[in-house]
């Protein structure tokens, strides 16, 4: 498997400046279920966030993975896919901003866990890791697409999930 999209929002040309960031997220199956971060706001997204300047992709996902959720030993399988996000800054409104996150197929070496660290938002948001069938999350997700206004990060991760739910759901 190996998806790539682009999700711009209109109206994102003729900037001259970009702005980027590289992340990583972590897709990791038990089973038929899912490991995701669930908001109490009421939707799901992969484990994994933003790399760090003079960090690996690797080193930044285990990082993630285990900031976001506790689990501490994982280990990467392979690279799924990459999802580009381009909108407006919502700090800059002459600037582009480009999120390019890449998915890796991860495992969980065992079930060591710690207790998670997250940033502040993620706080206010409750962020709680949870194994979930692809299904639901799909259709949580797509009721909040209509709900939250900025929302591409959901559009990302319902992209990936609907890959993910067909090529597995072709290979049983």
């Amino acid at each position: 498997m190996n998806f790539y999209k682009v999700i711009e929002e209109p109206n994102n040309n003729n900037y001259a400046l970009i702005k980027e960031r590289i992340a990583v997220r972590g897709v990791i199956y038990r089973k038929d279920k899912l490991l995701l971060v669930q908001s109490n706001r009421d939707y799901y997204k992969f484990p994994g966030g933003g790399v760090e300047k003079e960090e690996s992709l690797e080193d930044g996902l285990i990082r993630e993975i285990r900031e976001e959720t506790g689990y501490v030993n994982c280990q990467l399988i392979r690279k799924m896919g990459t999802v580009i996000e381009r909108k407006i800054d919502e700090y800059d409104n002459n600037a582009l901003f480009q999120m390019i996150s890449v998915y890796y197929l991860c495992e969980l070496v065992d079930e060591y866990k710690v207790s998670p660290e997250l940033d502040d938002y993620e706080n206010e948001e409750q962020f709680t890791p949870v194994w979930i069938l692809p299904e639901e999350a799909i259709r949580q997700n797509q009721i909040m697409i209509n709900q939250l206004e900025q929302n591409s990060f959901l559009k990302r991760e319902s992209f990936v999930l609907n890959q993910l739910n067909q090529f597995f759901n072709k290979n049983k």
